[in-house]
């Protein structure tokens, strides 16, 4: 018996061409300008939050230290000051150190006649009653602008956004 040599498959390819299915250039340049687009507006965002936080939280500081300074004239008995430099963007409880706003922001006074050191220096007072001089201090960065009011009659300390009303 002679063995037959097994049969070879042969398969015709077509010579037609077939589409390639993908993206052009230029739909993949528009997808990366969207996205960049996308990008930035997030980037702006977030730095007008970071901005907008950095503004509450040195108002809030500002608070807790007028607070403090009105703790003090009541627990001690006597008057204690709380000095605003708007030229330098400092303020200072009593005679401690100096405090400086973070750069970028400015800080405003509203007080007593009296109570105006100089052209650039204000004070508030605060007496043993727990009473003050009044007045209320503005930090503002850009367009944010954040009001520490301080009452007369009871010496008491809120925090107001001011730009939310506007």
């Amino acid at each position: 018996m002679t063995r037959k040599p097994p049969r070879i498959a042969r398969h015709r390819t077509s010579c037609a061409v077939t589409s390639v299915r993908g993206f052009t250039l230029l739909e993949m340049l528009a997808v990366i300008l969207l996205i960049g687009i996308a990008a930035a507006a997030v980037a702006v965002s977030v730095t007008q939050g970071l901005a907008s936080a950095r503004v509450n939280a040195a108002s809030g500081e500002l608070a807790a230290a007028l607070r403090g300074v009105r703790t003090q004239a009541i627990v001690h008995g006597n008057e204690h000051t709380f000095d605003v430099d708007t030229r330098h963007n400092t303020y200072r409880a009593d005679n401690g150190p100096s405090v400086r706003l973070p750069s970028g922001m400015t800080l405003g006074i509203t007080s007593a006649k009296e109570d105006q050191v100089d052209s650039t220096t204000g004070r508030i007072r605060f007496f043993p009653d727990g009473s003050s001089t009044g007045g209320h201090i503005t930090l503002q960065r850009d367009r944010r602008q954040w009001r520490v009011n301080v009452s007369w009659l009871t010496g008491a300390v809120s925090v107001a956004d001011v730009s939310a009303k506007r």
